[in-house]
């Protein structure tokens, strides 16, 4: 069974088999603030260290994988540390050997939904909710900005970006985004049935072979983050419209953009 190390987060193996469990717990949507963000870096950094285990598996506590990171960690004075915190977790699951899985149900959002993305597998629900919401607080998802385009197509990722339209787990199948799409009553059996293909396989190929996949696109997704985190800060966080987003989702009211 998992073993709980904080009131946060989950980790530990499963009934004995290779396969370590992060459940991010932060009722009732899962926010993840930067203790999680920490907490991720950290407990991704000790399952590396165990050769024997070959798998990741994410999920949300409750019926809600993510709804994202938490609005008031994007406010000027903690802008630097949050993007500096999320993307070292983005990084270290990019950079990780371990094969990831994304049980997705709920929302699925924002900062939520990149950390699904960039998952090697993602099982959703037919009607989980995917969205990148942030051009409503006059903000940018850096990762999704960097990524999305190579899991779904140029076109398809600047509409979700831009628009910060949501679309559910059945769409989000058919473009891409996510792995397959089922029922709710066999969210278990799809991640059973891919978990038994996993651990009948050789932990050190499975390793090799997903740094062979991926080869390609982390040498662009590197420098690609760099460059949308450093837009974000040095040109984004210095606009009226930026700080007025946050501001009003923090006020729950309207914004008033300035255009600039």
């Amino acid at each position: 069974m998992p073993t709980e190390i904080t009131a946060q987060m989950r980790v530990g193996l499963k009934s004995g088999a290779p396969v370590a469990q992060i459940t991010l717990n932060n009722p009732p949507l899962n926010v993840i603030d930067i203790p999680m963000m920490e907490e991720l870096w950290s407990a991704l950094a000790e399952i590396g260290t165990h050769p024997e285990i070959s798998t990741i598996v994410f999920r949300g506590e409750g019926n809600c994988f993510s709804a994202g990171v938490d609005v008031r960690a994007h406010t000027p004075d903690k802008i630097t540390l949050m993007l500096e915190k999320f993307h070292a977790v983005i990084r270290a699951l990019v950079a990780t050997k371990k094969v990831t899985i994304a049980v997705v149900q709920g929302q699925c959002l924002g900062g939520g939904a990149e950390l699904a993305m960039m998952c090697d597998v993602v099982i959703t629900t037919d009607d989980a909710i995917w969205g990148f919401p942030e051009i409503t607080l006059g903000c940018y998802p850096p990762v999704a900005a960097t990524a999305l385009s190579a899991l779904i197509g140029q076109k398809r990722a600047a509409d979700l970006v831009l628009t910060g339209t949501t679309i559910l787990g059945t769409e989000a199948s058919e473009i891409g985004l996510a792995t397959r799409a089922v029922a709710q009553d066999q969210v278990e059996s799809g991640v059973a049935e891919t978990l038994d293909r996993l651990q009948k396989l050789s932990p050190a190929a499975l390793a090799i072979t997903k740094k062979a996949i991926y080869t390609w696109d982390s040498i662009h997704f590197d420098k690609g983050l760099a460059r949308a985190e450093k837009i974000y800060l040095e040109e984004l966080m210095k606009t009226e419209d930026a700080e007025e987003g946050i501001r009003a989702f923090l006020e729950k009211r309207n914004p008033e953009w300035k255009g600039r």
